[in-house]
């Protein structure tokens, strides 16, 4: 029965939301919605900012409650069944290696997603002597893991030409397409593909709309919209020639922003379901539900230890807050796959808060010769594409000032090929030139700090995680445990530092630097809401602001999306000068004025939105219709 506890959960989850009411924002999709926990999350101090989005956090792990429409959650038997028939899939390409492939593929977060679990499950089947299965797909490349690069997502020919390039030869391939929102043509095409080639191509659908609110505005190299492919993949799924696996888990903590609770229910999930048909092929018996709620709950855990240190999160926030008022930077340096999920964080504050890529910046130190498909791809590419350690110690180190903050993640684990030597080597290093240092560290129950090293430190984030007692994936939980801990407190912390920087408005991002179609719909949504005029004037205000100084001419109004996507993509604060041309009535080069006098975005809008005539607020606008739906 929806509504009746039948797990016993390792953190309080909260009751289903408000955002699960049929009425709730209707025509707009979950992972679009705005979250009504953090309806005030621009008026929320530090500590306030980690509670609420911790509260965020935990509604991945929520169960189906009596409210209409019931979604299905990720405990839900449909979800956790069609998890088993995945898992199954995955043992069969297990047992038959030769010319098996599994593909983990998606643009952006998903793409960088994608490309952390293949590192990972190839070096599981590397540890126990089996040829590695594993490889991803990114939108854009290699060079799309460590730099921002959203608008390659939008070609679903693109997708389809390298999936093409990487099954070449292979006789079974399981292709896993990640899209949070159900709307990357990237993934849409290759889902589509493997359709229509069921002989040797399995698709596998993962996000977190139902199939009803997948983006179904056309895709401009491709005949079919994403909820049409969607669809078409549900049905075939009777077959089991296709699979979605679409659990909601609730609006994000900052409406739209994917890289938080959609990156991470995406890494529970798949990492559950991948790890579950591994450990039950070796030991010779099909996967159960049994096996994924053990691992399942391994990721409640996980959040109950990560925000044990809530406080501690918040210090973090406020010192990186500092650093990025004062125009300094801020250096996320971590060891092996911690420094993935720093790079992780870096990059997608670019495109999600408008920041400058090197406000923060993550470096991966240790070995990554064998982890990338091209790594020829990021060499000699310009700064921006600088994240290894040699990069770190010839481009940052050398010009490191006071006001720059440098966070270093790491594990005391010596099994994990941690050189704490290294590791304090490197920190002496950096304190010659900034006192502006913090760690981030991960310890298993008995490990002890160096004294030496954790003297260095002048405050320390210490998470302690229990001994695990799995006899075959204990390392790799482990592992696991600690990216998404990190994952979250990066996300927190990066997220929380631009709030307090005036950079969200109530809980919407309105910086947002627009770089794909999926953010052009978006910004054009915000627009709506917040000005509340129609949809049509909405869009001549975007393009009059994308498109300033030119004039709009019937040709640049005609045109398609990835025209003005493409000339977006390089301007800062088109967003903001649209939406006070709106509300202000005035135009775009005295919006620019008027932005320019303010001391933050979010101040001057607000005073837009509080002045004469301005009858609608967000508060008032929750029927709006947005774009593509």
């Amino acid at each position: 029965m929806p509504g009746t506890k039948r797990f016993q959960h390792v953190i309080e989850t909260p009751e289903p939301g408000e955002w699960e009411l049929s009425g709730y924002e209707a025509a707009v999709p979950i992972t679009e919605k705005s979250n009504p926990l953090t309806r005030d999350l621009d008026k929320a101090d530090a500590k306030k900012i980690v509670q609420l989005l911790g509260q965020c956090d935990a509604e991945i792990f929520q169960e189906e409650g009596q409210a209409l429409p019931a979604y299905q959650r990720l405990y839900s038997e449909s979800v956790l069944n069609t998890m088993v028939q995945v898992a199954g899939k995955v043992q069969e390409v297990l047992k038959e290696p030769d010319g098996g492939l599994v593909v983990l593929s998606g643009g952006g977060t998903s793409g960088r997603m994608a490309f952390l679990m293949s590192v990972s499950f190839n070096q599981l089947m590397k540890g126990l002597g089996q040829k590695p299965l594993y490889t991803y797909l990114i939108s854009g490349g290699d060079r799309s893991v460590v730099a921002s690069r959203e608008r390659t997502e939008d070609s679903a020919l693109h997708g389809i030409e390298e999936l093409k390039k990487v099954a070449a030869g292979k006789k079974r391939v399981i292709v896993i397409g990640i899209s949070v929102g159900l709307s990357a043509p990237f993934v849409a095409g290759q889902m589509d593909y493997c359709m229509d080639n069921t002989a040797v191509f399995l698709p596998v659908l993962v996000g977190f709309n139902p199939v009803s609110m997948a983006r179904n505005d056309p895709i401009e190299d491709w005949n079919s919209t994403f909820r049409q492919v969607a669809e078409r993949m549900q049905k075939m799924q009777e077959k089991q020639e296709a699979f979605v696996l679409n659990p909601a888990v609730g609006p994000e903590g900052l409406s739209g922003s994917s890289r938080m609770k959609g990156g991470s229910a995406t890494k529970i999930l798949l990492e559950t379901l991948l790890l579950a048909a591994h450990k039950t092929v070796d030991q010779g018996i099909t996967t159960s539900q049994r096996y994924l709620l053990e691992i399942l709950r391994t990721f409640e855990r996980a959040h109950q230890v990560t925000y044990s240190q809530s406080s501690k999160i918040a210090m973090l926030m406020k010192q990186v807050t500092t650093s990025l008022e004062k125009k300094g930077h801020v250096h996320l340096v971590g060891w092996q796959t911690l420094g993935i999920i720093a790079i992780m964080d870096g990059v997608e504050c670019i495109h999600t808060f408008g920041a400058d890529f090197r406000d923060i910046r993550g470096f991966l130190i240790g070995d990554h010769s064998d982890m990338f498909n091209k790594k020829a791809e990021l060499i000699n590419q310009g700064p921006q594409f600088s994240f290894s350690q040699e990069d770190f110690l010839t481009s940052i180190l050398p010009s490191l000032k006071d006001i720059d903050a440098v966070i270093f993640i790491f594990t005391l684990d010596g099994k994990r090929n941690d050189n704490l030597p290294e590791v304090q080597a490197l920190v002496e290093q950096v304190k010659e030139k900034t006192a502006n240092i913090q760690a981030l560290v991960h310890s298993t129950v008995g490990q002890s700090f160096p004294p030496p090293l954790k003297k260095l430190f002048p405050s320390i984030i210490h998470i302690t995680w229990p001994l695990l007692f799995f006899e075959y994936e204990g390392t790799f939980v482990q592992k696991f445990q600690r990216e998404l801990s990190t994952k979250w407190i990066l996300n927190t912390v990066s997220t929380g530092a631009h709030v307090l920087l005036g950079k969200i408005l109530q809980n919407y991002m309105l910086d947002l630097r627009i770089g794909n179609s999926k953010l052009f719909w978006r910004a054009l949504a915000m627009l709506q809401r917040f000005s509340g005029q129609s949809k049509a004037r909405c869009f001549e205000s975007l393009l009059q602001a994308i498109h300033f100084p030119q004039l709009l001419s019937d040709e640049i109004r005609a045109a398609p999306i990835s025209r003005h996507v493409h000339i977006a993509h390089e301007k800062e604060k088109v967003l903001p000068l649209a939406l006070l041309s709106l509300l202000l009535r005035c135009s775009i080069q005295e919006a620019l004025s008027h932005l320019a006098a303010a001391p933050s975005v979010c101040e001057v809008i607000r005073s837009a939105l509080a002045g004469p005539g301005q009858k609608r607020s967000a508060d008032a606008l929750e029927t709006f219709q947005p774009a593509g739906q």
